[in-house]
This record gives C-alpha cells, sequence and structure tokens, in this order.
C-alpha cells in the first residue's frame, strides 16, 4: 500500500461498472486510496470487453483501472454478500453504480450500511437519480447527452453528433470524486456520515448551464456551429493557404484589434459597425469568416499559427489522436508515466491536478479476481475455504 500520499489508509470498496465509478475511484487511488474493485467471477467489469485493442484489453479499462484490487464476488449468492459485508468493515468507502435499485434489493444500501457499518461512506451513481419518475431507468452516455439537450447544440447545421468522449460518465464520476472526498472530508472534521448521490443526467445537465441559460433567458436555443463556437465569433477553424487548419479564437476587443492590425492588416474593420461587438460578428459570421479566410491565403498554416501567437491571440492546431499523444506540452513536462497491465506495459497520463511534492500512484491494472485469494485471507479464510468458494463461483 502506498504509504505518503493523501489518501494513504483510506479503504474504498467500489461495486463498478463501465465509466462513471471506474474513473471516481481511479483517482481516488492516484491519491493513494486502496481501492478493492468488485467484479462479477469470470468475466468481470463488462468494460473489459470493449476492445482489444491495448494489448489485448479494452482501452476504457486500463485508463480507468489502474492501482485498483480485483475482488470477484457473485452477488447474487448469500455467501458472496456476506463476503462483501467482511470487506466494508474496514472500509471508508463504499461506491455503487449497479443497475438501479440492485444494492437496495441486496440489503446494502445507504439507509441499510449506516446502521450496521456507521462509519462507511456511501456513494450511489445512479442514471438520473435514485427517486423520482425515471428512477429505474437505463441510461447509457449517448442516453443521457441526448436527454441533457447536448446533442442540439453539438454538430453541424444539417446533422446531429454525440461528443467524441463519454461525457455523462465522465462528469458525473468527477462530480462523485469531488464529492467523496467532501464527505471524508466531513467526517474527518465534524464526525459526521454523509452519503451522496449523483446522477449521470444531473452531471451533464450542469455542464449544460451555459447554453441553457442562454436559451432560457435569450429566446433560441444555440445552433449547431460544427467546430466554431456558438456564440462567439471569430471563434474556430480557418484553413491557411497551404490547407492547414488552424483555430483562432477571439474572446475580447483587445484581440479582435489584434487580428484587424496584426493579422489581416485591416484596421478599418475594428469599427466596422458589422463587426465592432460580439453579437454583430456573430449575426455577420458568414461575411466575417469569408474576410478572414480569404485574407489568410498569404500564410502556411505553421507561418499563421506563429503570427497570431506573436499577435497574443489564442490559437490551436486541430490534432488527431497520434499528435495528441506525441504532444510537446505533455513531453516536456514529463507527464508520462509506465503502468503494468496483464498484458504489459503501457504508457499512462499522470493525473492533472498536481499536488507540490507528490508524485501520484501508478500502480498495474489487475486481471479478473487477481486479489480475491490475499484479500480473503486478510479477513481470516483459510486455502481450503477459498479454494471451496472458488469451486462454487462465488469468487
Amino acid at each position: 500500500m502506498v504509504t505518503d500520499l493523501p489518501l494513504a489508509g483510506v479503504t474504498v470498496v467500489s461495486l463498478e461498472q463501465a465509466v462513471a465509478a471506474p474513473y471516481a475511484t481511479r483517482q481516488l487511488a492516484d491519491l493513494g486510496a486502496r481501492v478493492i474493485k468488485v467484479e462479477r467471477p469470470g468475466a468481470g467489469d463488462f468494460a473489459r470487453g470493449y476492445d482489444e485493442t491495448v494489448h489485448g484489453q479494452s482501452s476504457y479499462f486500463v485508463w480507468l483501472n489502474r492501482s485498483k484490487e480485483s475482488l470477484t464476488l457473485d452477488l447474487k449468492t448469500a455467501e458472496g454478500q456476506q463476503i462483501l459485508r467482511e470487506v466494508l468493515a474496514d472500509a471508508d468507502v463504499l461506491v455503487q453504480n449497479l443497475g438501479p435499485g440492485a444494492t437496495g434489493r441486496m440489503g446494502l444500501g445507504a439507509d441499510d450500511l449506516a446502521l450496521t457499518h456507521p462509519r462507511l461512506i456511501v456513494c450511489d451513481i445512479s442514471g438520473y437519480g435514485g427517486d423520482g419518475p425515471w428512477q429505474t431507468r437505463k441510461a447509457y452516455d449517448l442516453l443521457v447527452q441526448a436527454e441533457a439537450g447536448l446533442l442540439s447544440v453539438t454538430g453541424a447545421p444539417g446533422e446531429v453528433a454525440k461528443a467524441g468522449i463519454s461525457v455523462a460518465d465522465i462528469a458525473a464520476g468527477t462530480f462523485a470524486f469531488s464529492g467523496i472526498l467532501t464527505a471524508l472530508y466531513t467526517r474527518a472534521v465534524t464526525g459526521k456520515v454523509r452519503a451522496l448521490s449523483i446522477s449521470l443526467f444531473e452531471s451533464l445537465a450542469e455542464w449544460m448551464g451555459s447554453p441553457a441559460y442562454y436559451s432560457r433567458y435569450g429566446g433560441a436555443s444555440p445552433l449547431r456551429t460544427g467546430a466554431r463556437h456558438a456564440t462567439i465569433a471569430p471563434y474556430g477553424p480557418f484553413t491557411a493557404g497551404d490547407g492547414g487548419v488552424v483555430l483562432l479564437a477571439i474572446q475580447n476587443d483587445r484581440e479582435w484589434r489584434n487580428l484587424c492590425a496584426g493579422i489581416l492588416n485591416r484596421p478599418e474593420l475594428v469599427d466596422d459597425p458589422r463587426f465592432n461587438a460580439n453579437s454583430g460578428r456573430v449575426a455577420n459570421r458568414d461575411e466575417l469568416e469569408k474576410i478572414i479566410t480569404d485574407d489568410i491565403q498569404r500564410f502556411g498554416a505553421d507561418e499563421l499559427a506563429a503570427r497570431l501567437e506573436e499577435s497574443a491571440i489564442a490559437n490551436a492546431r486541430m490534432n488527431t489522436m497520434a499528435q495528441l499523444w506525441e504532444h510537446p506540452v505533455l513531453a516536456g513536462r514529463e507527464r508520462w508515466r509506465e503502468v503494468e497491465t496483464p498484458g504489459g506495459v503501457i504508457e499512462a497520463l499522470l493525473p492533472p491536478t498536481t499536488l507540490r511534492g507528490v508524485e501520484a500512484h501508478m500502480g498495474p491494472v489487475p486481471a479478473v479476481g487477481q486479489h480475491s485469494a490475499a484479500i480473503l485471507a486478510e479477513l481470516g479464510r483459510s486455502e481450503p475455504d477459498i479454494a471451496r468458494l472458488r469451486g462454487a463461483g462465488v469468487i
């Protein structure tokens, strides 16, 4: 066990699958918590089977499950549930994102555990909340993107597009992580143990705050504008003379003046009534973008990006995943580490939050049930008993 990290000594048990709960608990493991991942005997977390691209393992799984211990339990058996209760006896946190009502049916809901495990912080992650009209409804990431309105503002004018990553799951996992830290702090300072619950839908609804307010009080929903910003202009991709694409972003009047004078050599545009305010630039976006695109044909993409940087105008290149992997910021800041997996060593990024003087825990990705015998031995189970449990399919 890691002993020099902020959460060293904290034990987290997680009945987790897919993305939301594993993302929350991996962040706890990064900070030194012991995370015991409870999986189904045999196949384990179904996210293990999403693909086989990383040394024969799922790209999702290796991303989300480093530094954890894998304990297999058949929670449909009384003996499996009893073992789980024994594991929880010394745990600080239980995280679960099983199907709606699953833990309650096993007598492992937050209210039940408050009576039997009064120091245990219980974190429930659901699709649409543990109560309310949609508490039993299935909630996969894309479905939640649709319900939360994300699809209405994502894509091009004639085509809806989903976000390219599991944003609803990641949002919920992020809120679960911060909520668990809050609950641990509250328990440490006041002695009070508070259960917490997070839903994918409400997490993504929170992230939709800006377009929601824009629509509610502006009278119209933001348009789908492809890679352009829906309510700021010019803000999006522009093709230079060599065919390369550069994104530029004008956020204020100073940047607008710098663009007109330093890049376009068109200072008269600064006070042009069509463009002298962001609202006008958005209303006349097509005309403005044609002016910019025609002018920048004299530059290659590299030169344009350099000139934008010299003029203190925010800009970026439209990188591929391969280019992200080789990005000079990640290399220059030494953000990559090696992590063991059952199929071989992989590279993994350090967590984005850097605590001065602390190196994040970057432990191995476990095989299914890799730690079952060791954890059961900690509980006092003998080798013959462990063999019996394995033969019966309990572990």
